[in-house]
């Protein structure tokens, strides 16, 4: 039963809305640290096959997190909400279970679409609790709650995946699911549109989730199958192709999966290129770090956890004020050095970084370096994609730019695992060089698109839609 209106407690919403979001967003930096003993677990499959345990749950979040805002929109948000906790917290005991890769693969879908109603609900049931003049602190409480998951993330998935193995990460969403399920049966206001909007194209979601799919797998399988086989060059032909269908129908249909139309927008057009940039850069960098930590320099999954935390700590620290000072001197302002820096980043670890340890000397500076650019470019890319929009567009807009956000990371994994998977001790520095490499071209290319951004937008948006914030301290 739905509680009286009178009876609603703002901030106990949004502290149930932060438990759960938190849970998801722990959930995807936790995986990264523990991808190296899964892929123990499983010693006879590659590790082109194992990194589908985290591209599946990309592609089908990216494909899934528009219609689940407008699911929540339209069948109520504390629903979607609960429903969504349910599938997480019900597809992580499958993972914890999981005796196969495919299964694992499987249940990590599950656990996408669980994760792709649940944020969107989640930030939606505080919007709809809050007066309006509260929102913005309301939004940037949530938001920290991102920012603090990416701080805590290596650690905590350290100390787990050391003390109980891998599937410890997935058991601990159990308790945490199950709390915040029964909190917002009692406290979360149902809430939902007065007017019924059509439902975006089924069909246009399975070719997007089908191309993404595609593309990944010849990008995965590349070093395997080589560059020039039928099966790499068919599966990124066959990608190409499904993606132009989805193109096709997307501007046909008068209830697209993604629309398409937003784009003529300036703004919208720009800073999503900027997202997909430096997203792919941003999720690369973050898997790639584990890797060489612990690959290479032989780190513990605990030490490597402690050595990942300065550059989330910077940006958890940063974050808040660059947001603010967005609001003066608008994003470009920020976008176009914090790309830069995020470049110099990556030319630190090409210049400086060796196969003998030194975590002091070489790999704490590009930390530094590197929460300094992502506290000036993530927190902005959102809102600077529907400055330009008409405010009734504010969802939808915000709703595109996060599915290309989870594109990009898609491909930030696909590349580091084209690029790093098959690396031999005589060869992986090199390696490791192509995808710090590739950091720096994705940090040039998001201040390349940050230019072409209006030079100053004042009185930064705080977008009102299901799926505003998600990422957006990340």
């Amino acid at each position: 039963m739905t509680p009286p209106q009178a009876a609603v407690r703002p901030y106990a919403v949004l502290g149930i809305a932060s438990m759960a979001a938190f849970m998801v967003f722990l959930d995807t930096q936790v995986l990264f640290v523990a991808f190296d003993d899964i892929r123990r677990s499983f010693p006879g499959v590659s590790f082109a096959a194992m990194s589908w345990v985290l591209s599946a749950y990309t592609i089908v979040l990216a494909a899934a997190l528009v219609p689940a805002g407008r699911m929540a929109d339209r069948f109520g948000r504390r629903r979607v909400f609960s429903v969504g906790l349910v599938a997480f917290t019900a597809a992580s005991a499958l993972c914890a279970v999981a005796d196969s890769p495919a299964l694992l693969v499987a249940f990590r879908a599950i656990q996408a679409l669980g994760a792709a109603a649940l944020v969107p609900a989640s930030l939606a049931v505080v919007l709809s609790v809050f007066p309006a003049p509260k929102v913005p602190a309301a939004v940037a409480i949530w938001g920290a709650i991102a920012a603090l998951a990416a701080a805590v993330g290596p650690t905590v998935g350290g100390l787990l995946v050391d003390g109980w193995g891998w599937r410890s990460v997935f058991l601990v969403n159990l308790p945490v699911g199950l709390v915040a399920l029964l909190l917002a049966a009692r406290f979360v206001p149902e809430s939902k549109e007065g007017t019924h909007a059509r439902f975006p194209d089924p069909v246009g979601i399975v070719l997007l989730a089908g191309s993404l799919s595609l593309l990944a797998l010849g990008l995965v399988q590349s070093d395997q199958w080589t560059w020039t086989s039928v099966r790499t060059l068919g599966a990124l032909a066959g990608g190409l192709v499904v993606l132009g269908l989805f193109v096709v129908r997307s501007l046909r249909h008068p209830h697209p999966a993604l629309d398409l139309a937003l784009f003529g927008a300036r703004s919208f057009r720009w800073a999503n290129i900027a997202t997909a940039a430096f997203t792919i850069g941003f999720t690369a960098m973050f898997f790639a770090q584990v890797l060489f930590l612990t690959q290479v320099w032989g780190y513990g999954i605990v030490r490597t956890g402690l050595a990942m935390m300065p550059g989330p700590v910077v940006v958890m620290v940063l974050a808040p004020y660059f947001g603010r000072l967005a609001g003066r001197v608008g994003q470009r302002t920020l976008l176009v050095p914090g790309g830069l820096i995020y470049a110099a980043s990556g030319l630190w670890l090409i210049a400086a970084v060796g196969t003998t340890p030194h975590w002091a000397g070489q790999i704490l500076p590009s930390a530094l370096v590197a929460g300094l650019g992502v506290s000036l470019v993530i927190p902005h890319l959102t809102s600077a994609a529907v400055q330009g929009l008409p405010p009734d567009q504010y969802g939808a807009g915000s709703a595109v730019n996060q599915a290309i956000r989870q594109l990009g990371a898609t491909f930030g994994v696909a590349l580091t695992v084209a690029l790093s998977g098959s690396a031999t001790p005589g060869s992986v520095l090199d390696a490791f060089h192509d995808v710090w490499w590739m950091l720096v071209v994705c940090g040039v290319l998001t201040s390349a698109a940050a230019m072409a951004l209006p030079r100053r937008e004042p009185d930064v948006v705080v977008v009102p839609g299901p799926v505003a914030a998600i990422g957006e301290a990340a």
